[in-house]
């Protein structure tokens, strides 16, 4: 089964979301594309929210996204209860997030990380897997009932 991989950025982000979405596909990743499309201003919640209502439907499980620094589409994405998302500028906490948080959500500054960088960070989010165990206990105690 391919599990489709969403993907947006604002403005800030277009160049490297296009960058990393040709890496994706070139693997032969499903990619769903939220925008942005143009360079013009955009607002990065839109995108951030976008993508939280698409986890939180199914649509998809993870996402990677894409602003200035990263940290605006983490906040905007996280006020999602579906969405857990992690802001990375290096590949130890992407896999730690995945490992022990259970991340479903990668977020990048584009004025912050490299081209190589990214695409690092993106490979150690992508291919590691929740552990599960005593880390399941607590990444229940995000959203409690």
């Amino acid at each position: 089964m391919t599990v489709q991989l969403g993907v947006a950025s604002d403005h800030a982000g277009l160049e490297l979301k296009r960058t990393l979405v040709k890496e994706l596909e070139k693997r032969g990743v499903l990619v769903r594309e939220f925008g942005t499309t143009t360079g013009d201003s955009c607002d990065y919640p839109d995108f951030a929210h976008a993508i939280g209502r698409a986890i939180e439907a199914g649509e998809i499980e993870r996402a990677i996204l894409i602003c200035g620094t990263g940290v605006g589409m983490s906040i905007a994405a996280n006020r999602n209860a579906a969405v857990r998302a992690v802001v990375c500028s290096e590949p130890l906490t992407a896999r730690m997030s995945r490992q022990h948080n259970d991340a479903n959500v990668l977020c990048m500054g584009a004025r912050v990380v490299g081209t190589g960088t990214a695409i690092d960070i993106m490979d150690s989010f992508l291919s590691a897997t929740f552990e599960g165990g005593r880390h399941a206990a607590r990444v229940a105690k995000i959203n409690p009932a």
